[in-house]
């Protein structure tokens, strides 16, 4: 059993149903309005847990009735959140979602307590990494903590997963040279590089300039077909598996915390822990929201 430690974001999420996205200026009537657990460090956590992984936490919420409606949720799942911090003064993380019956969303993320936690916190939390197989994060909270987080990672031999979401102009070099594995979409990966993902040729270039920066694994998901990687020389692409997608709000997180929990450190099982990821990000489509449409391992035997 794999030991998954997430650094990142808690998120109460309010999720918007429509029948077809607003244009700008319109007004329209809603189909249905409701909340649920969200954030994609939480997300990513949520689905390693569910898929039977030893899960930690490292992050923070605020002192308000979403941070202890998240902190029962998340213990409810029996993840250690012995390093989430409760931050006076901060409101936690929220995310406004709007879905169409297409299954596609718009979201809007208010960051709060995710990014006031900073790498003195995250170096008082030390044991938690270092104990871990792997560590993951996101772009929903701090990057110097996230930087920390990843520096205490590569000192202990754990191996260090990034999520470049929401994407950001400049990554900083020196988080990139403590990153073991990138996980980007088609348009991550452009800014990321500045390839545009258009084949899987321009995929295998957009993860050499990747590798150039001292990443030893790329995974680069594109949607409905996928899954790209390119490690130790080989590369390919994983397709995903055909469903009807309602809700695709926490396709991507699924897909990272799932895969990690069954992922070997040395990579070696790449291909099948991207199919198991593949699956579990399947069955989340088919559902609405984020934290309650995560499957557990059971229901992908």
């Amino acid at each position: 059993m794999n030991t998954v430690t997430i650094i990142g974001s808690i998120n109460l999420d309010r999720t918007i149903r429509v029948k077809q996205m607003p244009k700008p200026g319109e007004t329209m009537h809603t189909k249905e309005i409701f909340s649920a657990g969200g954030g994609k460090g939480a997300n990513q956590a949520v689905a390693a847990q569910r898929s039977e992984a030893k899960t930690n936490f490292i992050g923070a919420v605020g002192n308000d009735d979403a941070g202890r409606a998240m902190l029962e949720l998340l213990k409810h799942e029996d993840i250690d959140l012995s390093g989430v911090t409760t931050i006076d003064n901060e409101a936690t993380g929220q995310a406004y979602i709007v879905v169409d019956d297409a299954g596609e969303n718009e979201i809007m993320i208010h960051a709060g307590a995710n990014e006031a936690f900073t790498p003195d916190y995250v170096q008082s939390k030390a044991d938690l990494i270092k104990e871990s197989d792997f560590i993951i994060a996101q772009f929903e909270s701090s990057l110097d903590s996230v930087t920390e987080a990843f520096k205490i990672a590569r000192e202990a031999g754990v191996k260090t997963i990034l999520n470049p979401a929401p994407a950001v102009e400049k990554v900083p070099d020196d988080l990139l040279a403590v990153t073991d594995m990138i996980i980007p979409n088609e348009t991550e990966t452009e800014i990321l590089t500045g390839i545009e993902v258009t084949d899987e040729a321009s995929m295998k270039k957009a993860s050499k300039v990747l590798h150039d920066q001292g990443i030893e694994a790329v995974l680069i998901t594109i949607g409905s077909k996928g899954t790209f990687y390119d490690v130790a020389g080989k590369s390919g692409i994983v397709p995903a598996f055909k469903v009807k997608a309602v809700d695709t709000t926490s396709a991507g997180d699924t897909f990272i915390g799932a895969m990690s929990s069954v992922l070997n450190k040395d990579f070696s099982n790449l291909e099948d822990a991207i199919l198991y990821g593949n699956k579990a990000s399947s069955l989340t489509v088919q559902r609405f929201g984020a934290q309650p449409s995560i499957p557990y391992k059971k229901e992908l035997k």
